[in-house]
């Protein structure tokens, strides 16, 4: 277990290393860049990540997979109105604005690859929890007469956390959240529409 003082140091490194990805895209980032911006020596690094560059990014995408929830709060526990909903999506797109076209959880499925079974349990622990909070949003609005009763609430979350993924990949590949956000406002549209519609 590491100390007080040991879980900082490592905090900062993969900080840097996250800024790094950022800045510079996954491959162009090597040990020695993040040793310099976190102000640690190889064997500090080696300390924490003994496997490596591969160790060090999988404990990046643990720290990124945490943040995309975290950027979404409060909003995304508090899907309880259609103006929430609203604000939720807004943090949303802003969030992936900001990141732009260097994604550092995109480690999972390049550096690290995403048949790397402790990646696929980053990225499968990110999805579930996030689909639990729009999975509650959506059970909510359905007991209020907002969201259809025909309208099952896990698939209807899981497809709204699909179209978020393959909004944000494309925004990865072109620079714009113009799809990103159609997909999202569709979604929501159906929502929205669905308490007046026939099952």
């Amino acid at each position: 277990m590491l100390t007080k003082k040991g879980a900082a140091t490592r905090l900062r490194i993969v900080d840097a290393a996250a800024t790094e990805i950022r800045e510079r895209g996954v491959t162009a980032v090597t040990l020695e860049d993040v040793g310099r911006r976190s102000a640690t020596g190889k064997s500090q690094l080696f300390h924490y990540f003994p496997d490596g560059k591969e160790q060090l990014l999988l404990a990046v995408a643990q720290r990124e997979a945490d943040r995309v929830l975290e950027d979404q709060q409060p909003h995304l526990g508090e899907l309880t109105s259609w103006d929430a909903w609203d604000r939720w999506r807004d943090a949303v797109v802003e969030r992936y604005r900001r990141q732009g076209v260097h994604c550092p959880l995109g480690v999972l499925i390049t550096e690290v690859g995403r048949h790397t079974p402790a990646a696929q349990a980053v990225t499968g622990l990110l999805l579930e929890r996030w689909q639990r909070e729009v999975r509650a949003g959506i059970g909510h609005m359905r007991s209020e007469g907002l969201v259809g009763e025909h309208v099952d609430p896990d698939r209807a979350a899981g497809a709204v956390i699909a179209a978020i993924q393959g909004g944000v990949a494309i925004l990865m590949s072109t620079g714009s959240s113009r799809h990103l956000e159609s997909a999202l406002d569709l979604c929501l549209d159906y929502l929205r529409t669905s308490a007046s519609a026939r099952p």
